[in-house]
């Protein structure tokens, strides 16, 4: 994935940020349990399209800093995502969303909806208030459970669980068992149970992401890895589709982390977007 630029800090905690390329910057967003690691094939192939790819690390995950004074809640992930890109000098940009970071990144557009050139979703959950999470990912919303849950996860037994639920294609099982070390790093993962206790299913968070994208004035596509078994094309992506009032989903070969099943098909789509200046 390249170099990592110096650290880029937002509101309240500092990230790695992984550059590659020039042109229209594309700012590609990860959900949980995962990182900027999930874009690793993804950037190179928007460079190889003449497009800047940027991915960090959201607080508390990866190389971010996971601060115990901070808001990991979606709005609070969003309002620090934007000062990381006024961080990075950056006025205008394509953004890609996925998992948990689709609700972040369309309150990233309510927050700043001009700068905003082309929104591409991946993945993801629209209709907040009435998602409940996969039967892999609950237990780390319930306290002491989580806790025990995450202890005893073997990179072994997440590398199996990804080829169920995440991965369609021959990802290196090295690849898959590297998603634990980055996640458990400093503080053995106790910054992203606090993320996934930090859900804002409520109306209120759902009405204002909804409304954002419904006022949205620049394009917006969804791709969908259509073999995911847990955010489901026929109910989650319609979700999505119909929320952007758009009138297709492109379905890609893949499970849920589509990034590493389609990455070149991924920046297909973005660089045709960018092409045409959003």
């Amino acid at each position: 994935m390249g170099e990592p630029r110096p650290s880029t800090r937002g509101r309240g905690a500092g990230t790695t940020v992984w550059e590659e390329g020039s042109g229209e910057p594309v700012v590609c967003l990860h959900g949980v349990p995962s990182s900027a690691f999930l874009y690793r094939k993804v950037l190179p192939e928007l460079t190889a399209r003449d497009c800047r790819g940027i991915a960090f690390d959201l607080p508390g995950l990866c190389l971010a800093d996971r601060p115990e004074a901070f808001d990991y809640s979606w709005s609070g992930l969003a309002k620090w995502t934007v000062d990381a890109v006024d961080a990075l000098g950056l006025d205008r940009f394509h953004l890609v969303v996925h998992d948990i970071s689709g609700p972040i990144g369309f309150d990233v557009v309510a927050r700043v909806p001009d700068r905003i050139a082309s929104l591409t979703v991946l993945n993801t959950l629209g209709r907040v208030a009435s998602f409940k999470r996969p039967w892999s990912m609950e237990p780390f919303a319930r306290r002491g459970i989580g806790e025990i849950y995450l202890k005893t996860m073997h990179p072994i037994a997440f590398e199996r669980l990804m080829r169920v639920q995440g991965v369609a294609t021959a990802v290196p099982s090295a690849d898959l068992r590297a998603y634990v070390h980055l996640l458990k790093r400093t503080d053995g993962g106790r910054a992203f149970l606090r993320i996934m206790r930090s859900f804002e299913r409520t109306e209120e968070f759902e009405r204002r992401i909804l409304q954002a994208l419904s006022a949205r004035s620049f394009p917006a596509q969804v791709l969908w890895g259509e073999e995911d078994p847990a955010l489901r094309v026929e109910r989650h992506g319609e979700q999505v589709r119909e929320a952007l009032g758009v009138d297709t989903i492109v379905r890609l070969h893949g499970k849920h982390f589509v990034q590493e099943d389609a990455p070149s098909e991924i920046a297909d789509h973005v660089a045709a977007f960018a092409a045409a200046g959003g």
